[in-house]
């Protein structure tokens, strides 16, 4: 099969291309060496990243003309100059979020094109969204725990923790809006590049393994069977909390409570959703994942309800409970999109990387979303159907995140094989009715 590569065919042999790359590389060493002065050693740092990245396709071709596109290059190196030249920060974190953008899209070209990944362009701008908002979640979560540990002010300044909170949120959408806006410039660019893969730059796949066999070469193993209580139990323990659910709505419109009733709505709606793929979507979902999804929710309609106030550990375990199930979700479809093209490979060694991206993503989000909620709410003299704590509260439910992704990458992705084969199926029929 004939595979299109106009991802790593934005690698460029052309003269001008290299000499303007060559005077950004030394911009930006010049630059780091400023900042490392000036004692600004997290721009040394990400001055230094830059430059590596940029430096890998000509040390791996041995030839200083294969260089990534200028544009691209500028886009990364503008906010480490302009805090070199003025040392203060743009009027907003777009710029900067702008340029983790370019360097996302940098990487995953040359993680196309010098390792087993492949990559349409259409999945790279996907994953460079995702890896923005990600990037946000995790500098601001590094920079809270650097202040709690070690007593620094990078985000702990003094004021209260609310007025934090609402800084770094404001960021976030920062982060979301640049990831966006980044993400449909360079699709703009890819189409009105015409390029084709050289000889030198296009790097046949590497990838050897069968796309459409499970991970042991046998039957995936099961979920249900697993948990040490029979499928029967399993099925029986779901079924009570749906019941339960039911029984919290009802308590909600007696007492008019706002929250509990749209916490315990959702959540009753979300428990129907597997048994909604399965029968009308074909897609297998055992007891145990049923089970799994339906324990989340279940978790946050009683946390809702009473508990998230009265056990000051339960939002953790729901976060954390919520964040596998969404790892589990990205671990499904980025397997599907893995079988059904041969244009996108994801090795194991690989996967739950992309899976930790993808939850820290889907974390930034939910956090922005329990934000507008929030302020909506007061704005509007409601009473908050999410609601946020404070900056604390924020970082930690982002840390209880990546442990929720940990284990699922850890422990879960084996069982999830029938889902994501049966997702990539249905994508096949769909392309061949087309």
């Amino acid at each position: 099969m004939e595979r299109t590569d106009d991802l790593g065919a934005l690698l460029s042999e052309t003269g001008p291309n290299a000499i303007v790359g060559w005077v950004l590389v030394v911009v930006l060493s010049l630059t780091a060496v400023v900042t490392a002065l000036e004692g600004a050693f997290d721009w040394t740092l990400i001055a230094i990243l830059v430059v590596t990245i940029v430096l890998v396709p000509a040390t791996a071709f041995r030839d200083p003309r294969v260089m990534p596109p200028w544009e691209l290059v500028v886009i990364a190196a503008l906010p480490v100059v302009w805090q070199a030249l003025l040392a203060r920060p743009f009027a907003t974190d777009i710029a900067t979020y702008l340029a983790v953008a370019a360097l996302a899209l940098l990487i995953a070209v040359e993680l196309h094109r010098f390792t087993a990944v492949r990559m349409t362009h259409r999945f790279a701008i996907v994953l460079v969204v995702l890896t923005t908002l990600a990037v946000a979640g995790v500098w601001n979560v590094l920079q809270w725990l650097a202040d709690v540990v070690l007593g620094t002010s990078f985000v702990l300044d003094g004021r209260s923790q609310d007025a934090i909170n609402a800084d770094v949120m404001v960021e976030f959408i920062y982060a979301g809006i640049a990831g966006i806006g980044g993400g449909l410039v360079f699709d703009l660019y890819f189409r009105s590049q015409d390029r084709t893969p050289t000889e030198r730059t296009a790097v046949p796949p590497t990838a050897t393994e069968d796309r459409h066999s499970s991970t042991d070469g046998g039957e995936s193993p099961k979920l249900r069977d697993r948990l040490g209580i029979s499928p029967r139990r399993q099925r029986q323990t779901s079924r009570a909390m749906q019941v339960v659910l039911v029984v919290i709505l009802l308590w909600g419109l007696f007492l008019r409570d706002l929250p509990t009733i749209a916490n315990a709505a959702v959540a009753l709606a979300i428990t129907f959703v597997p048994a909604i793929f399965e029968h009308e979507y074909d897609l297998p979902m055992d007891a145990g994942l049923v089970l799994w999804i339906t324990a989340a929710v279940f978790l946050h309609a009683l946390g809702s309800a009473g508990l998230y106030d009265a056990v000051d550990p339960w939002d953790h375990l729901t976060h954390a409970l919520s964040a596998s199930v969404v790892a589990a979700t990205g671990y499904a479809l980025f397997r599907a999109v893995h079988v059904h093209t041969d244009d996108v490979h994801i090795p194991p060694t690989v996967m739950g990387v992309f899976i930790l991206v993808f939850v820290l993503a889907a974390g930034v989000v939910w956090e922005i979303l329990e934000f507008v909620i929030d302020q909506s709410a007061i704005v509007l003299g409601l009473e908050a159907v999410l609601a946020q704590h404070g900056i604390d509260d924020t970082m930690l439910d982002l840390v209880f995140n990546v442990v929720g992704a940990v284990i699922v990458t850890l422990w879960g992705t084996a069982y999830l094989t029938d889902v994501s084969d049966s997702i990539s199926e249905r994508f096949d029929r769909r392309f061949e009715t087309e």
